[in-house]
């Protein structure tokens, strides 16, 4: 009696049929110019057939790498890498001839002289599949799998997860269609031109796509400066990357490198002297693991970087949505110069940090904006919080210096700030420098009240306003330029209604005054003339560049180019209109200079150059500010409660300074002055306007 054969060796067959099936295929197709043998239908192969192979496509669209972005400060310096995918992409002539050498004898030693498939590794596979009884994926040529990687990395950025997996598969199906892929590419790219794609799409493991991505990130150096065993190294990783990544798996990715390295020798593409070298170099000698800052959290601008992405996502050159934007900078490989000064933001934090310290014991926050009059350039962007999400560690993402829709905050009430406003105001209705008004009595407890009838509308009052002063006043005529120095509410409020207050609103509107969500700024006459709206600083240190400027408002520009694979696809110039007469201007800058040498800029002026500008501060002393400029730069800084507002400040310490009252000229006005001699020194000390 003849005994059944054992079950395993039904497993032993199938798989060599397989093997048959595909070198058949394969041969037949390959071998005599894409003709196709009849295929054996065996198992679940039966539907695979002549027909079948031939009515795949023969051609397939290779789409753009996705790569991220980087976003650089003015000296070239990287602030950010926004991306999706760690992944930069290089041409061949980039790529270190050992590193392309060590890639092909790794994984297809005869890439150079065989087709879209290797006949002589096909046969060596079957055989193998023959003597072992299992079904390999070997034999696949570096075209093969280029094909492979580019169906599976389309199918995922698409979404199509199923197409992903399929691409990958171990099927004959799939193994059909990448053949058939395969030779369709090898018809129409050269060798070289599948190297160079291969190279910058596949996974080089720890969140490193490309070899340029992950020499940088493993090595910290470029493609083109790769030695022998650090493109050994990267060589080996491509097979089994998340397994033999030399952070993750140290000894894995030694063993690995040390096999390519046997390889490269054995092929003779390098000596025994260099093989024996590179064999003997620790790994550890050559890692210098840096990771990107992918994130704004890994910034050194944080607040900056969240400020720019929030802009460009803005901006409609770079695409109809804003997620279409979002995904172009992520996606696209952009290069993003901005106008960021690494020098000046360095001064501002540094300013912000020695007068109002991070986590403080009063619970304030400080921020600074700084810009360039006649360019709306940002400089920089301070903030003297740690940047995050842990609120109880006094982090935030929330940049206090700008406006909502750039991941600002709702702004804060800019108070007496205000009043550069009513100056221009009044010098283009012709007062002068001379001007006078006639100021009620008024004090700190004593209020002066105005009438519904003082202010009609449509800029006017709903009711009796009662307006105090922080210095008291008895009353009677006071000259525009004391009233200036000493900040008098009341001799503002008086000039309100003498020149009207929807004049200084159109004057502020012309200005580029807004509610920081970006509403219009309100007509009330506390919102108008003493700045009881909430406003950011990025909005009061522009319209301050503007008088600046003589009367030239510029848009924000944080930005001067952005490129993609050396093509400029947008590169903003500055955006400036004239917005009020020059002269009348001039004679405002002379009473805000008055101010700093009269006022409460007095004892914030700066080193060996004239200056210009005005303290605010909201109502209970909650908010405070200094807004002031020079001809060459602009800075607006805030010092208050960003949680409370409306918190009352009296008798406050901090960094060993103390004040009666949170006022702009006790805290922001120091802050400002630190700021400014420092980004201006060296600087030449121009006139004002």
């Amino acid at each position: 009696m003849v005994s059944a054969p054992p079950r395993r060796g039904l497993h032993r067959i199938v798989p060599l049929l397989a093997a048959f099936v595909v070198a058949a295929v394969v041969l037949g197709v390959l071998g005599a110019g894409l003709s196709v043998p009849s295929v054996i239908a065996v198992g679940r192969l039966t539907a695979v057939g002549d027909d079948t192979f031939m009515s795949l496509p023969s051609t397939f669209t290779v789409q753009q790498l996705q790569q991220g972005s980087q976003i650089l400060a003015a000296d070239g310096s990287v602030i950010a890498t926004p991306q999706d995918q760690d992944r930069r992409v290089v041409p061949l002539s980039r790529v270190a001839p050992v590193m392309r050498e060590a890639q092909v004898a790794i994984e297809d030693s005869r890439f150079y002289t065989h087709g879209a498939i290797d006949l002589t590794g096909l046969t060596r596979a079957v055989i193998d599949d023959v003597r072992t009884g299992t079904a390999s994926e070997g034999a696949s040529t570096l075209t093969q799998q280029f094909v492979k990687l580019t169906l599976q990395d389309q199918a995922l950025r698409e979404g199509r997860n199923a197409a992903a997996d399929a691409a990958v598969a171990k099927t004959l199906p799939r193994k059909l269609t990448e053949l058939r892929y395969a030779a369709g590419l090898e018809r129409t790219w050269s060798k070289d031109q599948i190297l160079e794609g291969y190279l910058n799409l596949a996974y080089y493991g720890d969140g490193a796509y490309g070899v340029e991505a992950a020499a940088l990130h493993y090595f910290g150096v470029h493609a083109s400066e790769l030695t022998l065993p650090e493109a050994a190294t990267l060589a080996g990783l491509v097979q089994s990357p998340s397994t033999t990544d030399p952070v993750r798996h140290p000894e894995e990715a030694l063993a690995r490198r040390d096999v390519v390295l046997g390889r490269m020798h054995e092929l003779g593409l390098v000596t025994t002297a260099a093989w024996r070298a590179a064999l003997r170099r620790p790994l550890t000698a050559d890692l210098h693991v840096t990771y990107a800052p992918a994130t704004c959290a890994s910034s050194r601008y944080p607040y900056f970087c969240s400020f720019v992405i929030g802009w460009l996502e803005q901006q409609p050159e770079l695409g109809p949505t804003r997620q279409a934007r979002h995904d172009l900078l992520f996606r696209g490989g952009l290069t993003v110069h901005t106008t960021l000064d690494p020098s000046v933001e360095k001064d501002a934090n540094d300013a912000l940090r020695a007068v109002a310290p991070t986590n403080n014991a009063l619970g304030v926050a400080a921020a600074a904006y700084v810009t360039q009059p006649g360019t709306g350039n940002v400089l920089a962007i301070g903030q003297d919080t740690a940047y995050g999400t842990s609120a109880s560690s006094g982090q935030t993402e929330v940049d206090y210096s700008v406006d909502t829709a750039y991941g600002g905050s709702r702004g804060f009430q800019f108070g007496s700030t205000a009043k550069a406003f009513s100056l221009v105001t009044a010098m283009e209705q012709g007062l002068g420098t001379n001007a006078s008004v006639d100021a009620p009595a008024a004090g700190p407890h004593q209020a002066a009240t105005f009438s519904r009838s003082q202010f009609p509308q449509p800029c006017g009052l709903y009711s009796s306003w009662k307006v105090y002063n922080d210095e008291a006043w008895g009353g009677g005529t006071m000259p525009l330029m004391t009233a200036t120095a000493k900040s008098t509410n009341t001799a503002f409020v008086a000039l309100a209604i003498r020149i009207g207050v929807c004049a200084i609103h159109q004057t502020m509107t012309a200005f580029g005054m807004h509610d920081a969500s970006g509403a219009p700024i309100g007509t009330y006459p506390p919102q108008v003339v003493l700045g009881a709206q909430q406003v950011s600083p990025q909005t009061l240190a522009n319209a301050y560049a503007a008088i600046a400027a003589g009367g030239v408002l510029c848009r924000t520009r944080p930005v001067t180019s952005i490129t993609q694979g050396g093509t400029v696809l947008f590169a903003p110039p500055p955006s400036c209109a004239r917005v009020a007469d020059a002269g009348a201007v001039s004679q405002a800058t002379q009473y805000l200079m008055y101010n700093m040498t009269h006022g409460s800029g007095i004892l914030n002026q700066l080193a060996g150059r004239p200056s210009a500008g005005k303290t605010g501060t909201a109502d209970g002393n909650a908010q405070s500010w200094f807004v002031g400029y020079t001809p060459q730069l602009a800075t607006a800084v805030w010092v208050g409660n960003p949680v409370d507002q409306t918190r009352r400040m009296f008798d406050v310490s901090m960094a060993g300074k103390s004040c009666t009252a949170m006022t702009g000229a006790c805290f922001a006005a120091p802050i400002w002055r630190r700021i400014m001699d420092a980004a201006l020194a060296g600087q030449p000390a121009l006139p004002m306007p």
